[in-house]
């Protein structure tokens, strides 16, 4: 979330699915949760990307997995490399 500039509030705001202040303060701590919080969090931040992405940008994003947000879940690959690079560092350009 730090890497995205997104914060608590940007989460819940474009969640459908009741997320609250307090479920992504435990997942930003680091706090172990359920598979499906972890999915909930996933999907709430994959949104609240896509939000501020340029249509350019919506075609090239690859949309995270909780195992690509959480290393204590299964099938978490240390070694993974982030395909969304690009597309944190252009919208980091453009907010700042």
């Amino acid at each position: 979330m730090d890497e995205w500039g997104l914060g608590n509030h940007d989460l819940v705001d474009v969640s459908t699915e009741q997320l609250t202040h307090k479920q992504v303060q435990k997942a930003r701590k680091g706090r172990e949760l359920t598979l499906k919080l972890k999915m909930k969090v996933a999907r709430a931040f994959n949104v609240a990307i896509w939000g501020q992405l340029d249509e350019a940008g919506k075609e090239a994003y690859f949309e995270y997995m909780h195992k690509h947000l959480f290393d204590y879940t299964k099938g978490y690959d240390a070694e993974w490399e982030d395909p969304n690079g690009e597309l944190k560092e252009k919208l980091k350009v453009t907010r700042g």
